[in-house]
């Protein structure tokens, strides 16, 4: 047996990996990934979008690095990926800083300050792409004095600057460059605030971080809105995996009426409640999926509002399937088999908050206008015969004015705006108003609603 190498093409393969799928706010998460588990306390990220010269850089004050670590860092693959990792480590393959850049820019240069020295390095696709070698250019002080944003670095931190950013600045549009990436920064804001906002909040046990993008401090943004009185904070459960334990905390938003409608729409994210009901997936405090059920359920408008925190460990990284990006996951086996049963109870806890606004409908002391019968697993809409108002209504007609009216509640229920109602409840549930006010006239063309039928103002239960 003969063994050959076979090397890839550094210029082929180094653009193939700008190619995994990273956006401007994953690669930008991906980043503060690398700041966080070097135990910064600050992160900056700062902004040049001029045409000629646009540049990011995000600055921390962590631990920094020696220059045998930062070349370290600087080489594709540093970790592999099986190998056991402490508990606040946010990486995974050793692959986030030059993926999530090369997706980003053609030039990539860090320079970090530990212990009063400098060390600094930089990665220049197109330099890779002519010499079709793997291999960077370590900078000395001079070199990097003169790059973008360097003062900004602090007595110890790193800095990772991107430029060259070919990927980001989408010419073909009509609006400038300057447009064009305040627009992503607008997303990033969004994003780091959602991913990282445990660290924002200093949630225990996360130590706190400040995230800054242009000297504005970010937000924290928490999707389970656990601070309000009306949201439903159910029973935690833990599930042993492997010797590791995976948390699950479900959560039952407030229903539109018992919150503010800027609330209302600031929970509801830019995808709405509808797309983002489901589980929400951290690994060691950082998010990485939310807004699915993994196709153990389906998304329905009775359980929109409910969202389950999972927490895992990164030491079950292997089960999860956690991808290069951090952006996606899969339950392992045993946790799938027990979320199908909290599901089930998580569920049935969502339709009550909508069920119980409407318990005067199968109140016995209240008599319902509208009925909901199932045939052969279709719902039906039916106006109420016995309704006491109908009932005095039709014995006091004669059987062909009676059929007449029967006929006219038929087309009614025909004409039920079954789509136009979905709309409304899916879309803006806050705007629709429900058991109006009704104040019949005293005679009609047709003489079927005299005045006795309906008593003034009553309310029409459901």
């Amino acid at each position: 047996m003969k063994h050959v190498r076979a090397e890839p093409s550094a210029a082929a393969l180094i653009e193939s990996m700008r190619d995994i799928g990273y956006t401007f706010e994953t690669a930008l998460a991906d980043i503060v990934d690398n700041s966080i588990t070097a135990e910064a306390s600050t992160v900056d990220i700062h902004v040049n979008a001029d045409a000629d010269a646009a540049a990011i850089a995000v600055v921390d004050d962590g631990t920094g690095m020696s220059r045998k670590q930062l070349i370290e860092a600087m080489r594709p693959g540093t970790k592999n990926p099986l190998e056991a990792r402490d508990d606040s480590d946010l990486g995974r393959f050793g692959l986030g800083l030059k993926t999530a850049s090369f997706s980003q820019c053609r030039r990539l240069t860090v320079a970090s300050r530990q212990s009063g020295q400098i060390a600094a390095a930089c990665w220049d696709l197109d330099e890779v792409a002519g010499r079709d070698e793997w291999v960077i250019r370590i900078l000395d002080e001079t070199d990097v004095g003169s790059r973008p944003f360097f003062d900004r670095l602090p007595s110890r931190g790193t800095l990772v600057l991107w430029e060259n950013l070919d990927r980001l600045v989408d010419l073909t549009g009509q609006t400038g460059i300057q447009d064009h990436v305040y627009e992503r920064l607008e997303a990033a804001d969004r994003h780091l605030s959602l991913v990282f906002h445990r660290f924002l909040a200093g949630e225990r046990p996360f130590r706190r971080v400040r995230i800054r993008i242009s000297g504005r401090d970010l937000e924290p943004f928490d999707p389970f809105h656990s601070k309000h009185p009306a949201t439903s904070q159910l029973r935690e459960e833990t599930i042993q995996v492997e010797r590791f334990p995976v948390t699950v905390q479900p959560y039952i938003l407030p229903h539109h009426k018992k919150v503010s409608a800027r609330d209302w729409d600031k929970y509801a994210g830019e995808s709405g409640y509808l797309k983002n009901q489901g589980f929400y997936v951290y690994r060691a405090g950082r998010l990485i999926i939310h807004g699915t059920w993994f196709r153990l359920a389906r998304q329905s408008e009775l359980t929109k509002l409910a969202r389950i925190r999972i927490d895992m460990p990164n030491g079950l990284d292997h089960l999860w399937k956690i991808d290069v990006k951090k952006a996606s996951a899969q339950p392992p086996l045993v946790v799938r088999e027990r979320l199908k049963k909290i599901i089930d109870e998580i569920t049935g806890a969502s339709n009550r908050v909508y069920t119980s606004r409407g318990r005067r409908v199968t109140d016995p002391s209240v008599t319902a206008l509208w009925t909901r019968r199932i045939d052969k697993n279709e719902v039906h809409y039916e106006i109420n015969r016995e309704h006491p108002n109908i009932a005095s209504l039709a014995n006091g007609l004669d059987a062909g004015r009676q059929a007449e009216l029967f006929h006219v509640f038929q087309a009614l229920e025909r004409s039920f705006p079954v789509d136009a109602l979905y709309s409304d409840v899916a879309g803006q549930p806050e705007s629709l108003k429900g058991g109006g006010r009704l104040a019949p006239p005293a005679t009609t063309s047709c003489g079927l609603l005299p005045r006795h039928c309906r008593a003034p103002h009553e309310k029409i239960p459901g």
